[in-house]
């Protein structure tokens, strides 16, 4: 074991030597020294940061009433030429009410390779929460948003977040929200990487296009 290692080692051995065998991360209350939230904003300001900081990261956003949802969404697939798109299971039924009828509704199948997925043109999802602060928005593989694997390989990923329901200020307010043992996705912009002179690709590993669909109330389809 090299010298560097044990040093380490030592030292967790001595920050550990009073704290009890039976003792779990639980029994202890850590006391937080970090701002939950930084600033005094209203619920609105905090929607207009979230958009503000999701188009930053090069994602295209748009706002719509709950009304309006169905025909956005039809109208953004066409743009994009989509002639199939992925649905979670438990994707609200009236969000594609409205989708032209030649448009392949492919439901989200375990039996589905990477290669069956990539040949999807566009998925269509819900989310777990947005972050104001960060312009994220995370995933937790719930119904309305399905496998981690089906908004990674499609190249164009549309997301409805409901607001103000689903929109935080902050990661600490988001992470109150998460249950750490399910499959979590955390996306600021589109899928990009540069190269070592900083040029910039997008869609190396995820979708090249994040469309972002804050929508006011409740959504068609919706309980």
């Amino acid at each position: 074991m090299s010298s560097g290692r044990e040093r380490v080692l030592a030292r967790v051995r001595r920050a550990l030597a009073d704290v009890p065998r039976d003792e779990r991360p639980q029994d202890v209350r850590v006391e937080r020294g970090y701002l939950r939230v930084h600033g005094d904003r209203t619920t609105a300001r905090t929607v207009d940061l979230l958009a503000e900081n999701l188009a930053d990261y090069r994602a295209l956003v748009h706002r719509v009433d709950a009304a309006e949802l169905p025909q956005l969404l039809k109208r953004l697939l066409a743009a994009h030429g989509s002639r199939s798109v992925l649905v979670p299971p438990g994707l609200p039924p009236g969000w594609l009410a409205a989708a032209d009828p030649v448009l392949a509704l492919v439901p989200d199948r375990e039996a589905d390779t990477a290669y069956a997925l990539d040949a999807v043109d566009s998925v269509v999802t819900g989310c777990a929460v947005a972050i104001a602060e960060t312009g994220t928005i995370v995933l937790d593989g719930g119904p309305d948003q399905g496998r981690r694997r089906i908004t990674l390989v499609p190249d164009h990923h549309l997301c409805v977040v409901r607001v103000p329901d689903q929109v935080v200020g902050s990661v600490p307010q988001a992470l109150e929200r998460l249950a750490p043992g399910r499959p979590q996705t955390w996306i600021s912009g589109p899928s990009a990487t540069s190269d070592i002179e900083l040029n910039r690709v997008e869609g190396v590993h995820g979708p090249r296009t994040l469309e972002v669909i804050l929508v006011d109330g409740r959504t068609e389809g919706q309980g």
